[in-house]
Protein backbone atom coordinates (compact mmCIF):
# COMPACT_ATOMS: atom_id res chain seq x y z
CA UNK A 1 0.00 0.00 0.00
CA UNK A 2 2.69 2.19 0.56
CA UNK A 3 4.54 1.65 -2.41
CA UNK A 4 0.88 2.35 -4.40
CA UNK A 5 0.91 6.22 -2.35
CA UNK A 6 4.59 6.55 -3.32
CA UNK A 7 3.37 5.95 -7.29
CA UNK A 8 0.53 8.52 -7.09
CA UNK A 9 2.53 11.25 -5.43
CA UNK A 10 3.44 13.09 -8.16
CA UNK A 11 7.42 13.83 -8.07
CA UNK A 12 7.47 17.93 -7.76
CA UNK A 13 4.90 17.22 -4.62
CA UNK A 14 6.59 18.45 -1.10
CA UNK A 15 7.20 16.06 1.62
CA UNK A 16 4.00 15.25 3.91
CA UNK A 17 5.80 17.61 7.03
CA UNK A 18 6.54 20.34 4.37
CA UNK A 19 2.97 21.69 4.13
CA UNK A 20 3.77 25.88 4.50
CA UNK A 21 6.44 25.27 2.26
CA UNK A 22 3.87 23.47 -0.08
CA UNK A 23 1.43 26.00 -0.41
CA UNK A 24 4.07 28.70 -1.11
CA UNK A 25 5.15 26.80 -3.88
CA UNK A 26 1.60 26.45 -4.89
CA UNK A 27 1.06 30.34 -5.03
CA UNK A 28 4.18 31.21 -6.89
CA UNK A 29 3.44 28.72 -9.43
CA UNK A 30 0.17 29.91 -10.57
CA UNK A 31 0.77 33.45 -12.02
CA UNK A 32 -2.24 36.11 -12.04
CA UNK A 33 -4.54 36.27 -14.88
CA UNK A 34 -3.71 39.62 -16.74
CA UNK A 35 -7.13 41.48 -18.81
CA UNK A 36 -6.74 41.20 -22.21
CA UNK A 37 -7.24 44.61 -24.15
CA UNK A 38 -10.73 45.29 -25.17
CA UNK A 39 -11.33 44.30 -28.96
CA UNK A 40 -11.65 46.90 -31.50
CA UNK A 41 -14.21 46.94 -34.27
CA UNK A 42 -11.58 47.38 -36.68
CA UNK A 43 -10.19 43.73 -35.93
CA UNK A 44 -13.16 41.92 -36.18
CA UNK A 45 -13.61 40.54 -39.27
CA UNK A 46 -17.20 39.38 -38.98
CA UNK A 47 -19.54 42.22 -40.48
CA UNK A 48 -22.40 41.60 -38.23
CA UNK A 49 -20.53 41.37 -35.40
CA UNK A 50 -18.37 44.38 -35.96
CA UNK A 51 -21.79 46.66 -36.62
CA UNK A 52 -22.75 44.64 -32.75
CA UNK A 53 -19.96 45.88 -31.08
CA UNK A 54 -19.57 49.46 -32.85
CA UNK A 55 -23.43 49.95 -31.39
CA UNK A 56 -22.44 48.58 -28.65
CA UNK A 57 -19.28 50.84 -27.98
CA UNK A 58 -21.09 54.27 -29.24
CA UNK A 59 -24.24 53.47 -27.04
CA UNK A 60 -21.79 53.05 -23.83
CA UNK A 61 -19.68 56.26 -24.81
CA UNK A 62 -23.05 58.29 -24.52
CA UNK A 63 -24.21 57.28 -21.93
CA UNK A 64 -20.92 58.22 -20.30
CA UNK A 65 -21.45 61.83 -21.82
CA UNK A 66 -24.87 61.66 -20.27
CA UNK A 67 -24.08 60.60 -17.01
CA UNK A 68 -21.37 63.57 -17.06
CA UNK A 69 -23.49 66.17 -18.48
CA UNK A 70 -26.57 65.72 -15.60
CA UNK A 71 -23.15 65.69 -12.77
CA UNK A 72 -21.87 68.98 -13.80
CA UNK A 73 -25.59 69.74 -13.89
CA UNK A 74 -26.23 68.83 -10.18
CA UNK A 75 -22.54 70.50 -9.40
CA UNK A 76 -23.44 73.89 -10.36
CA UNK A 77 -27.13 73.44 -9.22
CA UNK A 78 -25.55 72.72 -5.58
CA UNK A 79 -23.28 75.76 -6.29
CA UNK A 80 -26.04 78.14 -6.78
CA UNK A 81 -28.29 76.75 -3.95
CA UNK A 82 -25.48 77.25 -1.57
CA UNK A 83 -24.54 81.20 -2.91
CA UNK A 84 -21.01 79.89 -4.22
CA UNK A 85 -19.85 80.60 -7.86
CA UNK A 86 -20.57 77.48 -10.26
CA UNK A 87 -18.05 76.03 -12.09
CA UNK A 88 -17.02 77.12 -14.91
CA UNK A 89 -18.30 75.71 -18.52
CA UNK A 90 -16.22 73.40 -20.59
CA UNK A 91 -15.43 75.29 -24.05
CA UNK A 92 -15.47 72.17 -26.79
CA UNK A 93 -12.16 71.87 -28.79
CA UNK A 94 -13.24 72.69 -32.38
CA UNK A 95 -11.46 73.60 -35.89
CA UNK A 96 -11.73 77.10 -35.73
CA UNK A 97 -10.17 77.22 -31.69
CA UNK A 98 -7.25 74.94 -31.91
CA UNK A 99 -6.59 76.82 -35.18
CA UNK A 100 -2.73 77.16 -35.85
CA UNK A 101 -1.10 80.27 -34.33
CA UNK A 102 -0.73 83.15 -37.38
CA UNK A 103 1.45 86.41 -36.96
CA UNK A 104 -0.74 87.99 -39.86
CA UNK A 105 -3.92 87.94 -37.14
CA UNK A 106 -4.92 92.00 -36.97
CA UNK A 107 -5.26 93.05 -33.56
CA UNK A 108 -7.60 96.12 -32.68
CA UNK A 109 -3.97 98.03 -31.56
CA UNK A 110 -2.68 97.58 -35.08
CA UNK A 111 -1.62 101.28 -35.68
CA UNK A 112 0.45 100.22 -38.86
CA UNK A 113 -2.71 98.51 -40.03
CA UNK A 114 -4.97 101.59 -39.27
CA UNK A 115 -2.06 103.61 -41.79
CA UNK A 116 -2.89 101.12 -44.27
CA UNK A 117 -6.08 101.25 -44.70
CA UNK A 118 -5.92 105.04 -45.07
CA UNK A 119 -4.14 104.45 -48.48
CA UNK A 120 -5.26 101.53 -50.08
CA UNK A 121 -7.18 101.33 -53.11
CA UNK A 122 -10.62 100.99 -51.80
CA UNK A 123 -10.12 104.14 -49.15
CA UNK A 124 -12.55 106.90 -51.85
CA UNK A 125 -15.03 104.49 -51.53
CA UNK A 126 -15.05 103.86 -48.25
CA UNK A 127 -15.03 107.31 -47.01
CA UNK A 128 -17.78 108.00 -49.26
CA UNK A 129 -15.41 110.40 -51.43
CA UNK A 130 -16.93 108.04 -54.74
CA UNK A 131 -20.00 106.98 -54.95
CA UNK A 132 -19.51 102.66 -55.87
CA UNK A 133 -20.53 101.99 -59.44
CA UNK A 134 -19.82 98.57 -60.67
CA UNK A 135 -20.38 96.57 -64.25
CA UNK A 136 -21.41 93.34 -64.21
CA UNK A 137 -19.84 91.08 -67.47
CA UNK A 138 -19.41 87.12 -68.36
CA UNK A 139 -17.25 85.18 -70.14
CA UNK A 140 -17.37 84.83 -73.88
CA UNK A 141 -19.71 81.83 -73.76
CA UNK A 142 -22.77 82.36 -71.23
CA UNK A 143 -25.11 79.54 -70.79
CA UNK A 144 -27.25 77.79 -68.86
CA UNK A 145 -28.10 79.11 -65.09
CA UNK A 146 -26.01 82.03 -65.80
CA UNK A 147 -28.16 85.14 -67.03
CA UNK A 148 -30.66 84.22 -64.47
CA UNK A 149 -27.26 84.74 -61.88
CA UNK A 150 -26.56 87.88 -63.14
CA UNK A 151 -30.00 89.23 -62.89
CA UNK A 152 -30.22 88.53 -59.04
CA UNK A 153 -26.63 89.58 -58.66
CA UNK A 154 -27.36 92.87 -60.29
CA UNK A 155 -30.25 93.17 -57.40
CA UNK A 156 -28.16 92.10 -54.60
CA UNK A 157 -25.43 95.12 -55.47
CA UNK A 158 -27.20 98.69 -56.05
CA UNK A 159 -26.19 100.87 -59.09
CA UNK A 160 -24.88 97.74 -60.81
CA UNK A 161 -25.36 97.60 -64.94
CA UNK A 162 -24.60 94.98 -66.74
CA UNK A 163 -22.96 94.82 -70.69
CA UNK A 164 -22.59 91.88 -72.65
CA UNK A 165 -18.97 90.61 -73.16
CA UNK A 166 -19.34 89.84 -76.71
CA UNK A 167 -15.81 89.06 -78.43
CA UNK A 168 -14.03 91.58 -76.75
CA UNK A 169 -10.71 90.91 -74.43
CA UNK A 170 -10.73 91.23 -70.81
CA UNK A 171 -8.20 94.14 -71.17
CA UNK A 172 -10.52 96.11 -73.52
CA UNK A 173 -13.76 95.67 -70.96
CA UNK A 174 -11.62 96.85 -68.31
CA UNK A 175 -10.55 100.17 -70.39
CA UNK A 176 -13.81 100.75 -71.51
CA UNK A 177 -15.24 100.81 -67.90
CA UNK A 178 -12.39 102.83 -66.46
CA UNK A 179 -13.69 105.18 -69.86
CA UNK A 180 -17.17 105.67 -67.88
CA UNK A 181 -16.12 106.25 -63.93
CA UNK A 182 -17.04 102.43 -62.84
CA UNK A 183 -15.09 101.96 -59.39
CA UNK A 184 -15.28 98.05 -59.56
CA UNK A 185 -15.32 95.17 -62.75
CA UNK A 186 -17.45 91.65 -61.30
CA UNK A 187 -17.18 88.83 -64.38
CA UNK A 188 -19.04 85.41 -63.87
CA UNK A 189 -18.06 82.53 -65.55
CA UNK A 190 -19.45 79.53 -67.01
CA UNK A 191 -18.40 76.25 -67.66
CA UNK A 192 -20.78 73.58 -68.92
CA UNK A 193 -23.58 75.63 -68.49
CA UNK A 194 -22.80 76.54 -65.12
CA UNK A 195 -21.15 79.46 -63.41
CA UNK A 196 -18.39 78.32 -61.35
CA UNK A 197 -15.93 81.17 -60.72
CA UNK A 198 -16.50 85.25 -60.44
CA UNK A 199 -13.96 87.71 -61.15
CA UNK A 200 -13.46 90.78 -59.11
CA UNK A 201 -11.64 94.10 -60.42
CA UNK A 202 -11.21 96.85 -58.32
CA UNK A 203 -10.76 100.24 -60.72
CA UNK A 204 -8.76 101.66 -61.89
CA UNK A 205 -5.47 100.39 -60.31
CA UNK A 206 -6.54 97.11 -59.05
CA UNK A 207 -6.23 94.08 -56.96
CA UNK A 208 -7.97 91.71 -59.06
CA UNK A 209 -9.40 88.84 -56.50
CA UNK A 210 -10.10 85.07 -58.58
CA UNK A 211 -12.75 83.30 -56.50
CA UNK A 212 -14.09 79.76 -57.18
CA UNK A 213 -17.90 79.54 -56.94
CA UNK A 214 -19.84 76.42 -56.01
CA UNK A 215 -23.00 75.49 -54.63
CA UNK A 216 -25.03 78.19 -56.38
CA UNK A 217 -28.66 78.28 -55.41
CA UNK A 218 -31.11 80.71 -57.60
CA UNK A 219 -33.89 82.77 -55.64
CA UNK A 220 -36.93 80.56 -57.28
CA UNK A 221 -34.91 77.18 -56.03
CA UNK A 222 -35.26 78.33 -52.08
CA UNK A 223 -38.06 77.83 -50.16
CA UNK A 224 -40.11 80.58 -48.95
CA UNK A 225 -38.09 82.97 -50.64
CA UNK A 226 -39.15 86.63 -50.91
CA UNK A 227 -38.37 89.08 -53.21
CA UNK A 228 -36.06 92.27 -52.48
CA UNK A 229 -36.56 95.81 -52.76
CA UNK A 230 -34.43 98.45 -54.57
CA UNK A 231 -33.01 100.20 -51.02
CA UNK A 232 -30.17 100.10 -50.29
CA UNK A 233 -28.78 96.85 -47.92
CA UNK A 234 -26.87 96.66 -44.83
CA UNK A 235 -23.83 94.49 -45.12
CA UNK A 236 -22.40 92.52 -42.89
CA UNK A 237 -18.71 91.11 -43.04
CA UNK A 238 -18.16 87.97 -40.78
CA UNK A 239 -13.76 86.21 -39.31
CA UNK A 240 -12.23 88.72 -41.50
CA UNK A 241 -9.20 88.24 -38.90
CA UNK A 242 -5.89 88.16 -40.88
CA UNK A 243 -4.16 90.91 -43.16
CA UNK A 244 -5.32 88.83 -46.13
CA UNK A 245 -8.79 88.79 -44.99
CA UNK A 246 -9.16 92.11 -43.94
CA UNK A 247 -8.00 93.02 -47.86
CA UNK A 248 -10.42 90.75 -49.11
CA UNK A 249 -13.16 92.23 -46.55
CA UNK A 250 -12.60 95.62 -47.83
CA UNK A 251 -12.48 94.98 -51.46
CA UNK A 252 -16.10 93.57 -51.20
CA UNK A 253 -17.19 95.96 -49.19
CA UNK A 254 -15.90 98.70 -51.72
CA UNK A 255 -19.08 97.10 -54.11
CA UNK A 256 -21.92 98.15 -51.70
CA UNK A 257 -22.72 101.65 -51.26
CA UNK A 258 -21.76 102.88 -47.12
CA UNK A 259 -25.15 104.12 -46.24
CA UNK A 260 -27.01 101.42 -46.18
CA UNK A 261 -30.90 102.38 -45.77
CA UNK A 262 -32.85 100.58 -43.11
CA UNK A 263 -36.09 101.01 -43.89
CA UNK A 264 -35.48 98.69 -46.93
CA UNK A 265 -34.67 96.00 -44.30
CA UNK A 266 -32.33 94.09 -46.35
CA UNK A 267 -29.28 92.47 -44.72
CA UNK A 268 -26.33 91.15 -47.03
CA UNK A 269 -23.89 88.47 -45.51
CA UNK A 270 -20.45 87.85 -46.30
CA UNK A 271 -19.25 85.38 -43.75
CA UNK A 272 -15.94 83.31 -43.71
CA UNK A 273 -15.11 80.35 -42.09
CA UNK A 274 -12.28 78.17 -42.65
CA UNK A 275 -11.55 79.98 -45.61
CA UNK A 276 -14.82 79.37 -47.42
CA UNK A 277 -17.00 82.77 -48.03
CA UNK A 278 -21.11 82.18 -47.46
CA UNK A 279 -22.69 84.25 -49.39
CA UNK A 280 -26.47 85.04 -48.08
CA UNK A 281 -28.78 87.69 -48.92
CA UNK A 282 -31.86 88.08 -46.14
CA UNK A 283 -35.06 91.13 -45.20
CA UNK A 284 -36.21 91.18 -41.92
CA UNK A 285 -40.10 91.09 -41.13
CA UNK A 286 -41.44 92.62 -38.09
CA UNK A 287 -45.19 90.84 -37.25
CA UNK A 288 -47.89 90.94 -34.65
CA UNK A 289 -48.69 88.24 -33.08
CA UNK A 290 -51.24 87.51 -30.75
CA UNK A 291 -50.28 84.72 -27.56
CA UNK A 292 -53.37 83.55 -25.58
CA UNK A 293 -52.67 84.07 -21.52
CA UNK A 294 -55.13 81.84 -19.94
CA UNK A 295 -55.96 83.33 -16.73
CA UNK A 296 -58.64 81.76 -13.57
CA UNK A 297 -61.14 83.83 -12.97
CA UNK A 298 -61.38 83.50 -9.02
CA UNK A 299 -65.49 84.72 -8.81
CA UNK A 300 -66.39 82.07 -11.17
CA UNK A 301 -67.36 79.05 -8.95
CA UNK A 302 -66.10 76.89 -11.41
CA UNK A 303 -62.44 76.51 -12.72
CA UNK A 304 -63.38 77.47 -16.21
CA UNK A 305 -60.61 79.53 -17.80
CA UNK A 306 -60.95 82.76 -20.19
CA UNK A 307 -57.87 83.62 -23.17
CA UNK A 308 -57.01 86.66 -23.11
CA UNK A 309 -55.06 88.16 -26.25
CA UNK A 310 -51.53 89.82 -25.89
CA UNK A 311 -50.08 91.26 -29.26
CA UNK A 312 -46.40 90.81 -29.50
CA UNK A 313 -44.04 92.23 -32.13
CA UNK A 314 -41.88 89.00 -33.52
CA UNK A 315 -38.86 89.86 -36.12
CA UNK A 316 -38.32 86.90 -38.57
CA UNK A 317 -35.82 86.46 -41.49
CA UNK A 318 -37.03 85.90 -44.78
CA UNK A 319 -34.36 85.01 -47.53
CA UNK A 320 -34.55 86.95 -50.71
CA UNK A 321 -31.35 84.62 -52.82
CA UNK A 322 -28.86 83.92 -54.22
CA UNK A 323 -26.88 81.55 -52.28
CA UNK A 324 -23.74 80.48 -52.89
CA UNK A 325 -20.02 79.76 -51.59
CA UNK A 326 -16.66 81.05 -52.54
CA UNK A 327 -13.20 79.69 -52.29
CA UNK A 328 -10.19 82.74 -53.15
CA UNK A 329 -8.01 81.28 -55.15
CA UNK A 330 -5.71 84.33 -56.56
CA UNK A 331 -5.05 87.64 -55.58
CA UNK A 332 -3.43 89.42 -58.33
CA UNK A 333 -1.57 93.32 -58.05
CA UNK A 334 -3.42 95.66 -60.37
CA UNK A 335 -6.19 95.04 -63.04
CA UNK A 336 -6.37 91.55 -64.84
CA UNK A 337 -3.27 90.52 -66.33
CA UNK A 338 -2.09 86.52 -66.75
CA UNK A 339 1.50 87.42 -67.96
CA UNK A 340 3.19 90.05 -66.56
CA UNK A 341 0.75 90.45 -63.34
CA UNK A 342 2.29 90.09 -59.85
CA UNK A 343 0.38 87.94 -57.18
CA UNK A 344 -0.05 89.04 -53.56
CA UNK A 345 -1.51 85.80 -52.71
CA UNK A 346 -1.71 82.46 -54.64
CA UNK A 347 -3.08 79.24 -52.98
CA UNK A 348 -1.57 76.06 -54.04
CA UNK A 349 -2.46 72.34 -53.20
CA UNK A 350 0.59 72.61 -50.50
CA UNK A 351 -1.39 74.75 -48.30
CA UNK A 352 -4.17 72.58 -47.34
CA UNK A 353 -1.59 69.56 -45.73
CA UNK A 354 -3.15 71.07 -42.42
CA UNK A 355 -7.00 71.41 -41.43
CA UNK A 356 -6.28 73.98 -38.91
CA UNK A 357 -4.75 76.42 -41.00
CA UNK A 358 -6.66 79.28 -42.32
CA UNK A 359 -5.24 82.13 -44.27
CA UNK A 360 -8.26 84.09 -44.63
Amino acid sequence: MAKERKRRQPADAPPPGDDDEGRDHRREKKPRKERPDPVLPSQIKNKDKRKEVHAKLKREKKAQKRKLARERGQAAQRAVELGEQPPEKLVPRTIENTREPDETVCRPDDQELFAGNDADEFNAVLKQQTTPKVLITTCRFNSGRGPAFIEELMQVIPNSCYVKRGTYELKKIVEYANNRDFTSLVVVHTNRREPDALLIINLPAGPTAHFKLSKLILRKDIKNHGNPTSHKPELVLNNFTTRLGHRVGRMIQSLFPQEPNFRGRRVVTFHNQRDYIFFRHHRYIFEMKENKIASKDKKAKTSESKSQPEKQVICRLQECGPRFTLKLLTLQHGTFDTKNGEYEWVHKPDMDTSRRRFFL
